[in-house]
């Protein structure tokens, strides 16, 4: 059982690519003592720039720098350079330095999964993590959701975060939430984030919903699909699915799909696109450029309801998809039907908010699900569970009030205003049932809440909940 580790606890960090950079920021901002091992001085010049972490130039594989990191008294290490066979290794150094939790990254899909020969527990490793396997099993579940964009499950199953986005024949465009709960009153939901342009938000009952707004909507699970009607989400199951690229991600998600869902491939690369005919038998592959109208036409786009972008490039997977996407609304406008999703990989941070302004459904990004996963390991134990909303710079959380904590002195509505538009306490276990929080909830020693807060906010929402 991984014991969750206290801020300030110190972190040996290998590798600082993606995934490495992006928890070292995260890892900083949330108050740990980060040591980064980098040999490429590029990063490392970057890394001094920006971030304020104890910075070792030199490689994985060198014991001086374990010795020079003080690798003994470090509590974590987090393996994550861009070769598997160092990662783990790594991990077997870390072993004979007494390190007691070890966090691996891996891109191979022969280690880690059910079946390999080779498991996390067979390494004796705390986490064994594949972002290209977690992304494929996002997209799948993603492409199983028969409403909304996305559907995120907390407190054991009993609530969930419904998130769409609005329409102008929406019953919830140009209104007030005050208004909007008033009206809808026989059963409790709450509007608890709103992604508006480039930006997130976190709404007071004043705040007004506006077509193409993003929302995220907080209600029991036996309401869903009323709050589905009322916020005029399309329900109905994805039959045809369309993949463009079709490397590890791509070639993954049509494995696990297998024939749940019609599906067409679409690859550039020729050799390539042969040997996916061959892997994937229940599925129609295509030798073409997926960003060109011509070879979406061919593949019968304006029939498809998910159209799924895994190529290397940001610029491709967003273009193709907005390109999908407006072709797919004309074919499926003429058949009374609105419900199609596009989902696209992108690598850059930016690009994930970006891709949603302008109206694409959902943005992936392999390294901010890898580094959320890891850090649900290294939280402390009043952080009970914490999601990223796709598409929001937010996160759901789900804690326990520690006794004397300051979300337990006064009720919701004395908060210090410091905290308005930043979090926002959603739900709370109470009498053996979850119960909306208003503004006169008063929060009790040891109760659990669901809450969300800004991403970089998540250091302040803790400390309600600590002392």
């Amino acid at each position: 059982m991984f014991k969750r580790l206290k801020s300030r606890e110190k972190i040996l960090i290998l590798g600082l690519g993606g995934v490495g950079y992006y928890l070292a920021k995260r890892l900083q901002h949330e108050e740990y003592a980060v040591t980064a091992v980098e040999p490429d001085p590029q990063r490392c010049r970057y890394v001094d720039e920006t971030l304020d972490v104890r910075l070792i130039r030199g490689e994985a594989m060198d014991i001086d720098c374990w010795r020079e990191a003080n690798a003994k008294n470090m509590a974590c290490v987090i393996c994550v350079t861009d070769n598997d066979a160092v990662n783990m290794m790594s991990a077997q150094i870390a072993d004979k330095f007494g390190i007691p939790y070890k966090i691996v990254r891996v891109h191979s899909l022969q280690f880690g999964l059910e079946g390999s020969l080779l498991s996390g527990a067979d390494l004796k490793l705390d986490l064994l993590i594949n972002p290209e396997e977690m992304v494929a099993q996002e997209i799948t579940r993603l492409i199983k959701l028969q409403h909304g964009n996305e559907v995120i499950d907390s407190a054991d199953h009993k609530i969930q975060l419904l998130a769409t986005r609005i329409t102008h024949d929406s019953s919830l465009a140009d209104k007030k939430l005050r208004d909007i709960s008033l009206k809808y009153s026989d059963f409790d939901f709450r509007v608890v984030a709103v992604a508006r342009g480039i930006t997130t938000i976190i709404p007071d009952g004043e705040f007004e919903i506006q077509p193409h707004d993003q929302i995220v909507v907080m209600t029991d699970r036996e309401h869903l699909s009323e709050m589905m009607e009322i916020a005029g989400v399309p329900q109905g199951a994805r039959r045809r699915v369309l993949i463009v690229g079709g490397g590890r991600i791509g070639c993954r998600v049509a494995e696990l799909l297998k024939k749940s869902v019609g599906m067409i491939l679409i690859e550039e690369d020729g050799e390539r696109a042969r040997e996916l005919a061959g892997l994937l038998p229940h599925v129609q592959v295509l030798h073409g450029d997926g960003s060109k109208a011509d070879v979406l036409n061919l593949a019968g786009v304006q029939d498809i309801d998910t159209f799924i972008t895994t190529t290397g490039s940001n610029e491709t997977n967003i273009m193709s998809s907005l390109l999908a996407k407006n072709m797919m609304s004309s074919g499926n406008n003429s058949k009374g039907n609105s419900s199609e999703k596009t989902i696209a990989v992108v690598s850059k941070e930016d690009y994930q908010v970006l891709a949603a302004t302008i109206g694409l459904d959902i943005a992936l990004n392999k390294k901010i699900m890898a580094a959320g996963e890891i850090m649900k390991h290294i939280r402390r134990s009043e952080l009970i569970s914490a999601a990223h909303l796709h598409g929001f710079d937010a996160e759901v959380v789900e804690l326990v009030a520690a006794p004397s904590s300051p979300i337990t002195k006064q009720p919701l509505v004395k908060l210090d205003p410091f905290y308005q538009g930043k979090l926002l306490i959603g739900g709370v276990f109470r009498d053996g049932a979850w119960q909306v929080a208003v503004g006169k909830t008063h929060i009790g020693a040891h109760e659990r809440v669901i809450g969300v807060c800004l991403s970089m906010q998540l250091k302040e929402m803790r400390k309600l909940f600590s002392v």
